[in-house]
Parts: C-alpha cells; sequence; structure tokens
C-alpha cells in the first residue's frame, strides 16, 4: 500500500479508573482473580467537553458497551508476542495484546448509569486515564457467538480452565 491513508482521532472522554499502572490491571476486564480486591474495577468516563451531551441520548437502556480506546501508554510493538497464559510466542494479531501495530483497543464493559455527561462503568481493565476514542452499545443478537471457536485459545482452555488467567504481573 504505498500512499496508505494516515487517520487522526481525538477523545471524546478520558476513563478514570482505579489502575495507574499496567501490572495493576487485569488482563481481561471480567478476569479479575489476583488484582489487588478481586473485585470487577468501577469506573468513569466524562464526555469531551467538545461533544454535546446528547450524544450519550438513549444509552441508559444498555447493560454492556464496547469501548474502542488508545493504548496511549505503549512503545512499539513486535510482530509475535508471548501470552500471559503461556505457550508459545503467537502472531500479535491472533492475541489481545496491547502491543499491537496500531495501538487500538476494544473493550467490553458494564454500564452501571448515566449521569448527565457521565457513564458510570465495572468490569474494566483499561488504565487511569486512558482516551476513550468511540463508545458502541453491545447488541447481544449481534455481538455474542458463545460457540464460536477461539483457536490456540480454545486449547488453553481445555488444558488449564476457561476462566484461568493471570493476574497482574508483579512489580520488577
Amino acid at each position: 500500500m504505498p500512499h496508505a491513508p494516515h487517520f487522526a482521532y481525538r477523545p471524546i472522554g478520558i476513563l478514570r479508573s482505579p489502575y495507574a499502572r499496567r501490572i495493576d490491571a487485569p488482563h481481561q476486564g471480567t478476569v479479575v482473580e489476583g488484582t489487588e480486591t478481586g473485585e470487577l474495577a468501577t469506573a468513569t468516563l466524562e464526555l469531551a467537553e467538545w461533544l454535546e451531551e446528547r450524544a450519550l441520548q438513549d444509552l441508559s437502556g444498555f447493560d454492556r458497551l464496547w469501548l474502542i480506546f488508545a493504548f496511549h501508554l505503549n512503545e512499539g510493538w513486535k510482530s509475535t508476542v508471548k501470552p500471559p497464559r503461556g505457550g508459545p510466542k503467537r502472531g500479535v494479531l491472533a492475541t489481545r495484546s496491547p502491543h499491537r501495530p496500531n495501538a487500538i483497543g476494544l473493550s467490553a464493559v458494564e454500564l452501571l448509569k448515566v449521569e448527565g455527561r457521565i457513564l458510570h462503568l465495572r468490569g474494566v481493565d483499561l488504565l487511569d486515564g486512558t482516551p476513550v476514542l468511540d463508545i458502541k452499545p453491545y447488541v447481544p443478537y449481534a455481538d455474542a457467538f458463545p460457540d464460536a471457536e477461539a483457536g490456540w485459545i480454545d486449547e488453553l482452555d481445555a488444558q488449564q480452565g476457561r476462566w484461568s488467567a493471570p493476574g497482574p504481573r508483579k512489580p520488577r
């Protein structure tokens, strides 16, 4: 792609969470074993000033949201990465590694309530200060595929158990 387009985004809000450092946060928002509290973390997301509050209209009826965000603290990426659950190195695009060619992430979170320009969320795995680029409602009939195969992750689940995941890494 000799003339690949470049994109510029501005955050629609900044997420406030209890996780200050990467080693504090769970690898997935719903897998919290090994975190300090062992419970799903709560967070808030305040809509940026440049957006009208009406952008959040009708969001209250949804249980879950997709947050599209920037891995703002990442520096660089590699083609292969070692998953935190173990096993050999995998192609980065076959993992959920935060170190990606484009430092963009996707996380499904629980919406607790909408209060003016602030969303109250639970089950986050994002660091405090994470720029959120967009929000999309989670729609179960379109977003959930419980019988879908998950490649090498299915093999790990068979060996270690479906909900196995390492807790946050220990400080070095």
